[in-house]
């Protein structure tokens, strides 16, 4: 056996162990939903944060490419676009979306960019950084699974003036976060399309931190938009019956909300 199946095989097995455990989780996602890995980087730097971002531009996203991970997704947040997080500077993290169409994917994605020559060649200088100037402090990573009501990532719009919404609903226990999918998928979608924000990607999260929770996030034209959109939202009839409904009562007990640009290399 050559090194790469072996490599891609031992993988795949051990992702397989984990996604036994989850209810009716084939190797193939469900009618076709794709996975969405999204990854916050976190620098020690403003320096260490652009010469990351080159990287993901210049070798990291081509090669995501390559492995049949597209459109990538590379996101930075400005303080000025999240005033009530009243932060001092921009901070100095980077987000990366990765759609992966099956759990093998997601498994092996490590081992195929190990094989990947021109990645190793072009990534270089961040892959085999030293000890005394790392690339990156940590990156920490959730894996959701794409709602049914959407199965994939989508890229509404490319205006230079657009600026995402991440937003993070966080539920008190697992049968309140299923029942916050199920309004999802029983309305709430068509509803962002309607009030002018469509969505990148909606997920309900299988692995990642403080479960159980699910994430999302839409787009605006620019940031004076976003205000008008919310507004379109909460006053949309739709949403007025979807949020009447008791059926639905407290099933999110937090929400996160970040805005972001896209930075350097991103297909979104």
């Amino acid at each position: 056996m050559q090194r790469r199946e072996f490599l891609a095989t031992s993988a795949a097995v051990a992702f397989g162990a984990v996604a036994s455990n989850l209810k009716g989780a084939p190797s193939e996602t469900p009618a076709h939903r794709q996975l969405f890995e999204l990854r916050t980087y976190h620098f020690s730097s403003a320096e260490k944060q652009m010469a990351f971002e080159q990287f993901l531009q210049h070798a990291a996203v081509p090669a995501y490419n390559r492995a049949g991970i597209e459109p990538v997704g590379v996101f930075k947040m400005l303080a000025k676009d999240n005033p009530g997080m009243k932060l001092e500077a921009d901070p100095m993290q980077l987000w990366v979306l990765l759609p992966h169409n099956s759990f093998e994917s997601v498994a092996t994605l490590e081992a195929r960019l190990a094989e990947d020559h021109a990645f190793q060649t072009a990534g270089a200088t961040v892959l085999r950084d030293s000890r005394q100037n790392t690339a990156f402090t940590r990156f920490e990573s959730d894996l959701l699974l794409a709602m049914e009501g959407s199965p994939h990532v989508e890229v509404p719009t490319k205006s230079e003036s657009r600026v995402f919404e991440l937003r993070t609903y966080e539920s008190r226990n697992e049968d309140r976060a299923r029942n916050k999918l199920e309004m999802f998928n029983g309305g709430e979608f068509a509803i962002f399309n309607k009030a002018g924000m469509p969505g990148i990607f909606y997920g309900g999260a299988i692995i990642g931190q403080n479960l159980p929770q699910l994430t999302y996030m839409v787009v605006h034209e620019d940031m004076a938009d976003s205000k008008k959109n919310w507004q379109a939202f909460f006053g949309h009839p739709d949403w007025k019956k979807l949020s009447t409904n008791t059926g639905y009562k407290d099933n999110v007990s937090k929400v996160i909300d970040q805005f972001l640009r896209p930075a350097g290399g991103s297909q979104i």
